[in-house]
C-alpha cells in the first residue's frame, strides 16, 4: 500500500518524490525526527473516513515534510530548494506537543446531534505530525456527524457553536459576525479521497495470492517435518527425564550415605570421650534426691498458706455479694418512694387548681343566671314576684326554635337582612335604573357591531376566494412543472403556497422542498440542509418552471454550471436544452465554457479571445479542425 501511495506521489508531485528519495538516502545528516510527506505517514483507520481528513488538511500540507528541529528544516530546504531547485513544502512541529490536547467539550454531549467521533480519532500519525495538525487545524476539536446531523443542522449550528462541522457528505463552516453578532454558515459537498485511500491491482493481487498459497503449501510440508522432529524430540526428552530422575535418586542415596557416615563418626567420638571422663552416678543421684526433697517441702508449706488465703478470700467475697444485694434493694425502694412523693405532690396541686376553677365557674354561672332572669322579667313587664309568662309572649316563644344554636343562627340571619337595608336612598335607586338602561344600549350596540362584523368577514372571504384560488392554481402549475423537472433527474421536489396563519396575508410565501437522495426526506430549500450545488440546481429548475408563465422574446442564461458538480451540471443542461428546443418557446442564449451535448436545433458560436489569439484575418477554421482531429488520434 505504501508503494501505491509513492506511485501516486511520483505521478502527481514529481519534485516532492525526488526530495523524498534524497531524504531516504541522507537521513543520517539530520539530528531530530524528520517525517516523510503527510500523505505517506497518515494512516486512516477506515477508508470511508479518508474524505474527511483529506478535505480538512490542505493539499500543500499533505505533501509537506514535517521536521522536529528548525535547523534540520533549514538544512533540508537549502539542499532541495536552493541547490536542486525543487518545489517542495516543509513545516516545523510545535515545540510543545499538542497531540493529546483534549477537545473543547466531551463527545458524549454531542452524540444526541448524530456526532460519532472527532476527526483526530479517525486516523493515526506520528507524534510530531499529530501535534502540528492539532495545533494548526484543530483536528482534536472538529466533530464528525452522520445524516442525522444534517437533518437537524440548524439546531446544531445554533446550539453547538463549533466553527467547523462535518456531516455524512458535507462540510460546514460557521462564523460569527463582528458587527451584528449574527451566525453565518456555509457548506460544501465533500469530494472522494484521492491520496489517503488506495486501490489494489487485481492481477497483482491474484499473483500474490498464488504465491501465498504456494508458500502455505511449503509451510504445511515444513510443519509436518517439524511435527515428526518434535515427536522424536519428545521421546528423547522423556528418556532424558528418566535418566535425570534416576541420577537424582542415586545422588540422594549418596547424600544419605554420607550423612549416616558422619553421624556414625560423631557418635563414635562422643562414645570415646565419655569413656575417658567417668562419672560417679550414685553420688550425683543422692545429691539430687536431697535437693528434690527440700524443694518439695517448700512447695507443701507454700500450698498450705495459699489455701488459707483462698478461704479468707471466699468468705469476704460472699459478704461483698450480700452487701451489694442489700444496697441494690434499698436504692430501688428509695427511688420508688421519691417517685411516689413527686406524683402525689403534682396530683395535689392539680386538684387544688381544679377546685379553685370549679368554684369560680359556679359563682360566675350563678351571677349570669340571676342577671338574665332580671332582664327577662323587665322585658316581659312582669312584677318581681310573678312567675307565670304572659299569654302573648308564650305564643311568640312557641314559634321560635327549641335549641340555643338554632336561635343564634336565626338571629344572625335577621341581622344580615337588616344590614342590607342600611344606607338605602333614592340615589341608589336612580343609579340602578341608569345602569340598567346603559346595559340595554350596550347590548343593542353589540348586536349592530356583530352584524357588521359578519358582513365584513363575508366580504373578506369573497375577496380572498377571488384572488387566493387563482394564486393556488398558479402555484399548482409551477409545482407540476418543478416536480416534472426533478423526476427527470431521479430526484423529488415540490412547490407550495405556505403561511403559518391564513389570515396573515403579508406572510404568505412560496416554499420549495427538494430531495436529492432516496434515503432522505423532502427538506425545505435552505442554506443549511443542501449544498451549494444542490441549491443552484433547485433555483435553476424553479426559474425554468416560472418561465412557462411569462412569455418573452428571448432569454439569456450565463454560467449555469457555477457551484454544480459535473453530474448535476449535465442534468440541468439537458433539461434546459429540452425546454428551449420545444415548440412555441422563447429563444435562449447559453453562455458556458463547458463542452456538453448539444441538440440539432441549437446554433453553436465559439468565442475565442485572449492576448495570444490570432487576428481574424489569419484564422483558418479548417486547419484548426484538422489539427484537433490529428491530436485526438495520437
Amino acid at each position: 500500500m505504501m508503494k501505491v501511495k509513492e506511485d501516486k506521489l511520483r505521478t502527481r508531485f514529481r519534485d516532492t518524490y525526488t526530495a523524498l528519495m534524497w531524504l531516504r538516502n541522507n537521513r543520517e545528516r539530520f539530528e531530530g525526527n524528520v517525517y516523510e510527506p503527510m500523505m505517506l505517514v497518515i494512516n486512516v483507520r477506515d477508508a470511508r473516513h479518508a474524505k474527511y481528513v483529506e478535505s480538512h488538511i490542505p493539499l500543500n500540507d499533505l505533501k509537506a515534510f514535517v521536521f522536529q528541529r528548525q535547523d534540520d528544516m533549514e538544512k533540508f530546504m537549502t539542499e532541495v530548494r536552493d541547490t536542486q531547485k525543487l518545489r517542495v513544502n516543509s513545516i516545523i512541529a510545535p515545540a510543545e506537543s499538542c497531540s493529546k490536547r483534549p477537545p473543547s467539550r466531551p463527545l458524549d454531549t454531542l452524540k444526541r446531534y448524530g456526532f460519532f467521533s472527532y476527526l483526530r480519532e479517525l486516523f493515526d500519525a506520528p507524534e510530531e505530525v499529530m501535534s502540528y495538525l492539532c495545533y494548526q487545524y484543530k483536528v482534536n476539536d472538529v466533530p464528525i456527524g452522520t445524516e442525522k446531523t444534517k437533518n437537524m443542522i440548524e439546531m446544531v449550528i445554533r446550539e453547538v457553536q463549533i466553527r467547523m462541522i462535518y456531516t455524512a457528505e458535507e462540510k460546514y463552516n460557521v462564523k460569527k459576525s463582528n458587527y451584528s453578532n449574527n451566525v453565518v454558515s456555509s457548506n460544501s459537498a465533500l469530494r472522494p479521497s484521492q491520496f489517503l485511500t488506495t486501490t489494489i491491482d487485481a492481477d497483482e493481487r491474484r499473483q500474490l495470492e498464488e504465491q501465498l498459497r504456494a508458500a502455505e503449501r511449503q509451510v504445511q510440508s515444513i510443519d509436518q517435518r517439524m511435527a515428526a522432529i518434535r515427536e522424536q524430540q519428545a521421546k528423547l526428552d522423556r528418556r532424558d527425564n528418566e535418566l535425570r530422575a534416576k541420577k537424582k535418586k542415586l545422588s540422594e542415596l549418596k547424600g544419605k550415605k554420607r550423612q549416616l557416615e558422619q553421624k556414625i563418626s560423631t557418635k563414635q567420638d562422643s562414645l570415646r570421650q565419655m569413656e575417658q571422663n567417668e562419672i560417679n552416678l550414685e553420688a550425683i543421684e543422692e545429691e539430687t534426691n536431697a535437693k528434690i526433697a527440700a524443694v518439695n517441702n517448700k512447695k507443701v508449706a507454700i500450698m498450705g498458706e495459699y489455701l488459707s488465703h483462698m478461704q479468707v478470700k471466699a468468705r469476704l467475697s460472699m459478704e461483698k455479694v450480700y452487701l451489694a444485694l442489700q444496697s441494690a434493694g434499698l436504692s430501688a425502694e428509695k427511688t420508688k418512694l421519691e417517685t411516689d412523693c413527686r406524683d402525689g405532690s403534682a396530683e395535689l396541686k392539680r386538684a387544688e387548681v381544679a377546685y379553685t376553677k370549679l368554684d369560680q365557674a359556679k359563682t360566675s354561672l350563678l351571677e349570669t343566671c340571676k342577671t338574665l332572669m332580671r332582664r327577662a322579667i323587665q322585658i316581659c313587664n312582669m312584677t318581681p314576684g310573678e312567675t307565670a309568662v304572659p299569654e302573648e309572649l308564650h305564643a311568640a316563644f312557641s314559634q321560635l326554635p327549641d335549641t340555643l344554636d338554632e336561635i343564634d343562627a336565626m338571629l344572625n340571619e335577621e341581622k344580615t337582612r337588616a344590614d342590607c337595608f342600611t344606607g338605602l336612598s333614592d340615589a341608589v335607586v336612580e343609579e340602578y335604573n341608569r345602569r340598567e338602561q346603559e346595559i340595554q344600549n350596550m347590548e343593542k350596540e353589540l348586536d349592530d357591531k356583530t352584524n357588521a362584523l359578519t358582513t365584513y368577514r363575508r366580504n373578506i372571504a369573497e375577496a380572498k376566494e377571488r384572488w387566493l384560488n387563482p394564486l393556488k392554481q398558479l402555484v399548482d402549475q409551477i409545482n407540476e412543472r418543478f416536480s416534472d423537472f426533478f423526476r427527470s433527474m431521479q430526484c423529488a421536489g415540490e412547490v407550495d403556497l405556505h403561511s403559518e396563519n391564513e389570515e396573515e396575508y403579508d406572510k404568505y410565501g412560496i416554499r420549495i422542498r427538494v430531495k436529492f437522495r432516496s434515503s432522505t426526506q423532502l427538506h425545505e430549500l435552505t442554506p443549511h440542509h443542501q449544498s451549494g450545488g444542490e441549491r443552484s440546481v433547485s433555483t435553476m429548475l424553479y426559474l425554468m418552471a416560472l418561465q412557462e408563465l411569462n412569455r418573452c422574446p428571448f432569454r439569456v442564461v450565463d454560467e449555469i454550471n457555477q457551484g454544480m458538480d459535473p453530474v448535476n451540471e449535465r442534468r440541468v443542461f439537458d433539461i434546459v436544452v429540452r425546454t428551449a428546443c420545444g415548440v412555441n418557446t422563447s429563444q435562449y442564449f447559453f453562455i458556458t465554457p463547458k463542452n456538453l451535448t448539444y441538440a440539432e436545433q441549437m446554433t453553436i458560436l465559439c468565442v475565442h479571445n485572449g492576448p495570444y489569439m490570432l487576428p481574424p484575418n489569419k484564422w483558418n477554421e479548417k486547419t484548426f479542425i484538422r489539427r484537433a482531429k490529428r491530436r485526438q488520434t495520437h
